[in-house]
């Protein structure tokens, strides 16, 4: 994925918009140390950091529905990834200054242009699959306590200009255990209280029922169905998800009757509490 965020941001600095000087340079990501000597003006981007972002860190598990059963997945990482910015020149003396720092201007302002990174721009496993979140950018924020002479010193290479350039991606961890099958029945007791010892009566025994409208040829999943228990005369709307549910029945024999635009209306006989799971799904036929 680094390689990927690499990438994208060759694609920035290379754009057809930003200064022609910037786009001609060469990208390298190498180490500047004192062995870096391009033969050629170059933007130097060197990945030096890399760790989690506490502040945007999701605790909350994703849980979502596959198939018939629910899974659920931690969440993914936010990693900030801190890249050294840095611009060299092939020029001798003050005209290699001066060429290398219009390239750092230039090459700040047009990064800055950017706060969240365009999708237009995403490279690799950063565009397919999608990220969860957008990318945002910091640039020449550098955080306090930092020694830029260690950090030169440490590389073996003499102290340059330079701005920091940090990134937020998301890192999909592929962690996801199963949760079961939907809740399709739930049963709801209320007795009265009695001392200890004594029998207590129960005053209602209700049931919560839940199922999924799909369509029979695609099993694609019909929202906006309309489910009516007949003899009740009760009606829910299904969800975003074809999902509908209805709470406070009676064990019993009733109707299910659901309607949709663009299908078959449907009359399906159910018991409560269902012996099977799914025993409230119903398809229609387009």
């Amino acid at each position: 994925m680094f390689h990927d965020l690499d990438a994208t941001l060759r694609e920035i600095l290379d754009d057809g918009g930003a200064p022609a000087q910037l786009q001609a340079a060469d990208k390298s990501f190498e180490p500047p140390n004192k062995t870096f000597a391009p033969a050629q003006p170059t933007v130097n981007l060197f990945l030096y950091e890399v760790k989690e972002n506490r502040v945007l860190r999701d605790p909350e598990p994703i849980i979502r529905q596959v198939g018939g059963q629910f899974v659920r997945r931690i969440p993914p990482l936010r990693v900030d990834c801190t890249y050294l910015i840095t611009t060299w020149s092939n020029q001798p003396g003050a005209t290699g200054v001066a060429e290398e720092h219009q390239l750092l201007g230039q090459a700040l302002v047009w990064l800055s242009r950017f706060p969240i990174i365009p999708v237009s721009f995403l490279q690799g496993s950063l565009a397919v699959p999608p990220q969860p979140f957008a990318l945002p950018t910091m640039v020449a924020q550098m955080e306090d306590g930092k020694s830029a002479g260690e950090f030169w010193s440490a590389l073996g290479s003499v102290p340059r200009p330079a701005f920091h350039l940090t990134i937020t991606i998301s890192m999909d961890l592929g962690l996801e255990k199963p949760e079961g099958p939907p809740v399709v029945t739930s049963e709801t007791i209320l007795k009265e209280k009695k001392p200890a010892g004594v029998v207590e009566p129960v005053l209602s025994d209700t049931f919560l029922i839940a199922g999924t409208i799909r369509n029979d040829v695609t099993l694609d999943v019909i929202p906006n169905a309309e489910v009516t228990i007949v003899e009740l005369t009760r009606t829910a709307i299904t969800s975003a998800e074809g999902q509908f549910d209805f709470s406070g029945l009676e064990a019993g024999n009733y109707t299910l009757h659901v309607v949709a635009a663009g299908f078959t209306t449907v009359d399906t006989p159910i018991t409560v509490p269902g012996a099977v799971l799914n025993a409230y799904d119903v398809n229609l036929t387009p």
